[in-house]
């Protein structure tokens, strides 16, 4: 599955790049897309990034790009694939900018581990 955003003003840090909490929180709701799509209605919730890490900065103006793949689903667990790049529109290149696995586990209506489906 893929994703965008544009990179607006309310998205910067006081430096002028994209402020880091604004990307995680993309890339949870992005693969949270994912998953309830991967696996219509199922309750899932986040239970963890496996790595965190910046690799370039991003301006105002850039549009971001969120591939998703789903990369491995236990017995209530599922793990997403998430690769991150900015694309200039100006020169039409595209970075990697960030990249994680997303795990996520299904519950049922009481907030307890259920079985994924299939």
């Amino acid at each position: 599955m893929e994703n965008f955003r544009l990179v607006l003003p309310e998205h910067l840090n006081h430096f002028g790049y994209l402020f880091g909490g604004h990307m995680l929180l993309w890339v949870d709701e992005i693969s949270w897309i994912a998953a309830s799509l991967d696996y219509p209605g199922c309750r899932f919730v986040t239970i963890g990034m496996d790595r965190v890490e910046f690799r370039r900065p991003v301006r105002e103006g850039a549009i971001l790009r969120f591939a998703v793949e789903r990369a491995s689903a236990g017995r209530t667990s599922v793990q997403y694939t998430v690769n991150v790049f900015s694309d200039d529109i100006a020169s039409g290149r595209e970075e990697s900018v960030f990249s994680t696995h997303v795990t996520f586990v299904r519950l049922d209506e009481e907030g307890h581990k259920t079985r994924l489906p299939g």
